[in-house]
């Protein structure tokens, strides 16, 4: 592949090329997948732990990518972590949900949070916690859940934003992805 269709980025001194993908008709973005990439993840959970904010109880995250993330920061900062599932399994009990909509998948998916998760977090101050914040729609399905729970949300941590750079300035995020359209012309970097 050609280097133009990659996209540098340093994570807390972890240099990566992330793979540009199209998304829709003349939009690309950066992919960062954690999954099996030990170093950055611990480099990025390293870099986020100390700036979380203090009296937080839990970090929550959706399934699947950023779990590696959600787990080094509970190492890091000794912080239990909760994952919204993106099925429903019988022994989930009286589970709750929310819909949320993936800028990758391109598709409605459901978030679900145990039963025996849900009596955890109740009245509990949680950090909610992604690889990549583009679209906000996984984290408004997680706000959404944290809500139903009786949870309060008192910080969001990702990865990094992408997008609107604006939008995002209350997430605590080690980095910034532009949105590539035309010819190659970065939005929100």
């Amino acid at each position: 592949m050609a280097d133009n269709e990659f996209y540098p980025v340093n994570v807390a001194g972890v240099e990566r090329r992330l793979r540009l993908m199209e998304v829709a008709p003349g939009v690309k973005i950066a992919v960062l997948n954690i999954l099996g990439d030990t170093e950055l993840v611990q480099a990025a959970a390293r870099a986020l732990a100390p700036r979380l904010p203090s009296g937080a109880d839990y970090l929550v995250t959706a399934e699947a990518k950023s779990i590696p993330l959600a787990h080094a920061l509970s190492v890091e900062s000794g912080l239990p972590y909760i994952v919204l599932r993106k099925s429903h399994k019988p022994y989930m009990g009286d589970a709750l949900s929310a819909e949320t909509l993936s800028i990758t998948t391109n598709k409605p998916q459901t978030l679900f949070l145990d039963e025996k998760d849900r009596q955890a977090i109740k009245g509990k101050k949680v950090v909610l916690v992604d690889d990549v914040i583009s679209t906000g729609s996984t984290l408004q399905g997680m706000r959404l859940i944290m809500q139903k729970a009786g949870a309060e949300v008192v910080a969001e941590a990702a990865i990094f934003t992408e997008g609107d750079r604006a939008r995002w300035s209350n997430v605590i995020a080690l980095g910034h992805l532009p949105i590539f359209t035309g010819e190659a012309n970065a939005k929100g970097s």
